[in-house]
């Protein structure tokens, strides 16, 4: 009957907790967390009639995880898809106009996304040879797979809607390992999607069932709060919010994490969910060298910026999910999210909800103006993206010091020494968004994996990173 404590009460530690009492019911789970609400940044905010997603707008189902955690939850039957327009129609600002992205072979041919030498270039990406091997940067591995013009526009804004980041600092193999999986695999990303598609057709087809393209974005309509609520009530012993872990000791019969003042709590095992920067601060006093690994993760800051309008105030039909602006546009705004147009209920009748981020990576500064001045930016680039001149009926700021974390080059080398190092106190497991996946299906995933490590066996595992 293991005594489990786990540290960080987010989306990570909240899917351990819940998939270890499934796995063991007999273990005794402690779930502690420094703020005074669980979530961390997957959380719902309610004004106005409005609900304004903090951080994840969503989930794909290109993972089963998150799907699954639902369904185990009884949520299934209230999940709703995102709305075909959404799904169908993205856009970028370019040139100080949106533009869709196209969604087919057709639509690339006919996109004025890219110039005609850029689709040329795109299009050659089957005859290139494969690289070196080794560590690669997101915007050396486009260049070289895809062109100048696709790296600069299409993949800046890839990165910059997932990460906030980069992307001559990302590293494709940590950030995007399934791109370079399909390059090793079929030599071409074009043809391995291709074959891809295909084995999933026939996995479809034996299976009895419809070939349903993945990708698609899911959520509550309460929003992803639900989850969050849903997790929390399913524990058998409720998490301890409010409660900030200073260090963990390792004792002779197992552990003692230490919080503020007299609190203290025993344990098998330890698992820190919490982000990498506060697990460096827990682990300064048991490794100085492997607190110094960890803390060396970086994090961009991010400010969403939640803006309601009236509909008549809204000239254009806001079909779609949003748009994106490439990094090299130098525009203080890296995108919008349409969210009355993705989901329903998240704006009040006859209003809609846009939410805009700002900050990132390279534009920390924007991150941190004040209300008044991002407002006013936001206000700018909606007027010409989509000649909104009207103020808005409500708005909502959030501001996230240290949003997403960014895996730089030599990141996988980074996380390979950090597992085995950890491994050497048996016990004690590193995890959450920092170190195998920034989204939430990476999250659920791994938080999976671990439960069901622990629930099986008590010997410490090669690698301690989850």
């Amino acid at each position: 009957m293991p005594n489990v404590v786990i540290v960080g009460g987010g989306i990570s530690g909240l899917a351990l907790a819940y998939r270890l009492q499934q796995a063991n019911p007999a273990a005794e789970i402690t779930l502690l967390e420094r703020n005074d609400r669980p979530g961390g940044t997957v959380w719902t905010e309610r004004h106005d009639g409005f609900q304004v997603e903090c951080g994840p707008n969503g989930f794909l189902d290109t993972k089963p995880a998150t799907l699954d955690l639902c369904r185990d939850l009884g949520l299934g039957d209230r999940l709703v898809a995102a709305s075909e327009a959404a799904s169908r129609n993205r856009y970028l600002l370019l040139g100080g106009r949106l533009r869709r992205l196209p969604t087919g072979p057709l639509g690339f041919l006919t996109t004025d996304v890219l110039s005609l030498r850029g689709k040329l270039a795109v299009l050659a990406e089957p005859f290139r040879r494969r690289g070196r091997g080794g560590d690669e940067s997101v915007d050396a591995f486009a260049r070289r797979r895809l062109g100048n013009e696709a790296a600069d526009v299409l993949v800046d804004a890839f990165v910059t809607g997932i990460f906030a980041g980069d992307p001559k600092r990302l590293s494709v193999r940590a950030a995007f390992p399934r791109l370079a999986e399909l390059e090793e695999r079929h030599g071409s990303l074009i043809r391995g999607f291709g074959r891809s598609a295909k084995e999933r057709r026939r996995e479809a087809a034996a299976r009895g069932q419809p070939y349903q393209r993945p990708g698609k974005m899911w959520s509550f309509r309460e929003g992803l709060r639900l989850l969050i609520e849903t997790l929390r009530d399913r524990l058998r012993t409720p998490p301890v919010l409010g409660v900030s872990v200073k260090r963990v000791e390792r004792q002779e019969t197992g552990w003692l994490v230490h919080g503020e003042g007299q609190d203290r709590w025993e344990a098998d095992a330890v698992a820190l969910a919490c982000p990498a920067y506060q697990q460096a601060a827990i682990l300064a006093d048991l490794d100085a060298e492997l607190a110094e690994r960890v803390a060396g993760i970086a994090y961009n800051r991010v400010t969403v910026v939640a803006v309601g309008y009236r509909r008549e105030d809204v000239p254009g039909p806001l079909d779609g999910f949003g748009y994106l602006t490439p990094q090299r546009e130098g525009r203080n705004v890296l995108g919008v999210q349409w969210c009355s147009s993705t989901f329903p209920d998240r704006a009040p009748p006859g209003r809609v909800l846009l939410r805009a981020m700002c900050g990132g990576w390279n534009r920390p500064e924007v991150a941190a103006w004040d209300d008044a001045r991002l407002l006013e930016a936001v206000a700018a680039d909606l007027r010409q993206a989509l000649g909104i001149t009207a103020a808005p009926v409500f708005h909502r700021i959030i501001r996230w010091e240290r949003a997403i974390p960014q895996y730089h080059l030599g990141h996988l080398e980074r996380v390979a020494w950090i597992g085995q190092r950890a491994a050497r106190h048996p016990g004690l497991f590193l995890g959450g968004n920092g170190y195998r996946g920034v989204a939430l299906n990476d999250c659920t995933e791994q938080a999976a994996l671990l439960a069901g490590q622990l629930a099986k066996s008590p010997s410490p595992p090669r690698t301690a990173l989850w």
